[in-house]
């Protein structure tokens, strides 16, 4: 058995680790069971069970970035956006692209379009489409 202060207490009755465990008012956990002699731990229980979800949880997020661009952006951040989504693509993470248009600029909807493409075409190798929306010039890029 082994105590709430992380002390191994050796072979111990099932009994008196119970009472152990209720006088420093904490649980007694089976934490591996042998085939000789199961290891016994003191602990809170709960507080096991909400850390482990914890970790669950957070290693099962996936997160995904968001990127916005305007149709007349310029080489240098175009391609400064680009790999910085290629970077959260190798870490796993999903990258949503959003063209925003605002008054004159919408008569170029189809220039926005293509830099939709452009941006699918250079994201291919590290990326996939999960979805493409060229109504509303949103691109959302999972990794491959």
């Amino acid at each position: 058995m082994i105590d709430h202060e992380n002390n191994n207490r050796g072979l111990i009755d099932t009994y008196e680790a119970l009472q152990i465990a209720q006088s420093v008012e904490l649980d007694l956990v089976v934490v591996s069971q042998n085939e000789d002699i199961p290891v016994a731990k003191i602990l809170n229980y709960g507080k096991l069970q909400y850390q482990k979800k914890k970790r669950q949880g957070s290693s099962a997020r996936p997160t995904v970035k968001e990127v916005r661009f305007r149709p007349n952006v310029g080489a240098g951040d175009y391609n400064l956006r680009i790999n910085q989504a290629l970077q959260w693509l190798s870490k796993g993470d999903s990258v949503k692209f959003a063209i925003r248009l605002r008054g004159r600029e919408n008569q170029y909807r189809q220039q926005a379009g293509d830099m939709l493409d452009r941006i699918v075409t250079d994201l291919g190798q590290v990326g996939k489409v999960q979805s493409l929306d060229k109504r509303s010039l949103i691109v959302q890029i999972m990794p491959a």
